[in-house]
């Protein structure tokens, strides 16, 4: 007499465990989000009428009463360490480009150091300005 195995699978699938692991992430990711803070500096910036979009290749903030410049918003460079640093960003960028950004109170002179830097190694120069009113 021949047995007869009644192996039956169970072919459902729970989501249970799923949902909870989903939501767990989505969680985690909320809170951390808030905690990213960008690291950008707010200048007031001159005004001007011409607007001209561009995407520089690596910008430079300048603000008044502090030694140093803060390449791409983050990295706080001197004068001295400025063509360094840049040289390093845009090596071997097709079309290398500096934007200057620097406050309204900034003396001429600090932005025509960097323009002289960016001039002795052919690298083009646009200086960020606001919207006029």
């Amino acid at each position: 007499m021949p047995i007869k195995q009644t192996l039956k699978t169970d072919v459902s699938f729970s989501m249970s465990s799923m949902s909870d692991l989903v939501f767990l992430l989505l969680i985690f990711f909320m809170i951390t989000s808030t905690m990213i803070s960008p690291n950008a500096l707010k200048l007031l910036l001159p005004q001007s009428s011409n607007q001209v979009q561009a995407k520089p290749a690596v910008s430079v903030s300048i603000q008044k009463n502090n030694p140093y410049m803060y390449v791409d918003g983050a990295t706080p460079v001197t004068l001295a360490e400025l063509p360094a640093k840049l040289g390093l960003l845009l090596e071997g960028r097709e079309d290398p480009t500096i934007s200057i950004h620097a406050e309204r109170a900034v003396t001429i002179e600090e932005v025509v150091k960097v323009m002289n830097i960016a001039k002795k190694h052919r690298w083009k120069v646009i200086l960020a300005t606001s919207p006029e009113d």
